[in-house]
């Protein structure tokens, strides 16, 4: 079969061996993936986790149908649309734990389904589960215009905050982000940004601030949070490391959460999947929860969709097709 593999000579599409499922492995005939930040690291040989490196079939979300099922595989029958995450998503076909995976609803196409996997699992669980955001609370998204920032934003919005807001560098796409759920669209580049915050929230800061960017914005972001509000990180695109400033950490009493999938376990992973099922499903059927599409490619141009996504001038979801 083909696939998108990370080579002696870099990512390039290759023939390699068609998978088989094991245990509660369900083998998927993929129809379209998303990609996502981590895919482009791992393009020029940058590990995710444990993943990564020569001979790594890469891609990480995708939506296509049940072509197998693994001898302990549950909750689904061959021929179900579905979409889910897990590795080795660029290929013809693509190999998923059973509780990894969603049943994709009638009225979204491969496409469509194929960019909500990851936005899905990774902002509910930060907005929500690990974020806490109640009902009538402030909520600041950094990195807000990213396909995941873009979700984070409709969740909370959906879960009643009273105030989003949404950080974005660009200022096409900053322009956009009211029509994903922001009140308030902010520059996190200019220094007056915190200013903005706290003039929105009564000089009080907001309840949960959910950080993409991390690094340069980590003091201003101390600042920007209520006093025991608290600080999801989700991840480091302004870098690993920077100055912390630890005494207004303390002042504030900031509970600062750091997540991630690339340290959890398969249980974990399942859990996380079957919150989204239980709490905000219903949004996702009524197309509620969406995000937009930016530009679809054929497989054999996935190369192009690469180079289009390093540009970085997308709003919405690059999809490449099979």
């Amino acid at each position: 079969m083909k696939a998108y593999v990370y080579g002696a000579n870099g990512a390039e599409i290759a023939e390699i061996a068609k998978p088989s499922p094991k245990g509660t492995q369900v083998l998927v005939k993929v129809h379209a993936c998303g990609l996502n930040r981590a895919d482009l690291g791992m393009t020029k040989g940058h590990a995710h986790g444990s993943a990564g490196g020569v001979g790594t079939v890469l891609g990480m979300e995708w939506a296509g149908e049940v072509a197998e099922l693994g001898p302990d595989a549950k909750g689904v029958k061959v021929g179900d649309k579905i979409m889910g995450s897990g590795g080795a998503a660029f290929a013809e076909y693509t190999l998923a734990d059973h509780g990894r995976l969603f049943r994709a609803p009638s009225n979204m196409n491969f496409e469509e389904a194929a960019t909500l996997p990851v936005a899905l699992a990774t902002m509910h669980n930060a907005v929500v589960t690990s974020g806490a955001l109640q009902a009538g609370q402030s909520v600041l998204i950094q990195g807000a215009s990213s396909g995941v920032g873009l979700m984070a934003m409709q969740i909370a919005k959906f879960k009643g905050a009273k105030l989003v807001i949404g950080s974005s560098t660009d200022a096409m796409r900053r322009g956009r982000l009211k029509e994903f759920g922001a009140d308030l669209a902010i520059d996190s580049s200019d220094p007056g940004w915190v200013d903005q915050v706290l003039k929105a929230t009564n000089g009080e800061g907001v309840d949960l601030i959910v950080d993409q960017v991390s690094g340069k914005v980590a003091n201003q972001n101390l600042a920007a949070t209520k006093v025991k509000g608290r600080i999801v990180n989700v991840g480091r695109l302004g870098g690993t490391h920077a100055d912390f400033n630890f005494d207004l950490h303390a002042a504030r009493r900031i509970n600062y959460i750091g997540v991630t999938f690339r340290t959890r376990t398969i249980e974990e992973i399942r859990e996380i999947f079957d919150e989204v099922r239980k709490d905000i499903w219903p949004a996702v059927e009524s197309r509620k929860l969406q995000l937009p599409i930016d530009t679809v490619y054929p497989f054999a141009e996935i190369g192009s969709a690469f180079e289009h996504m390093e540009a970085n001038k997308h709003l919405g979801k690059i999809v490449v097709t099979l």
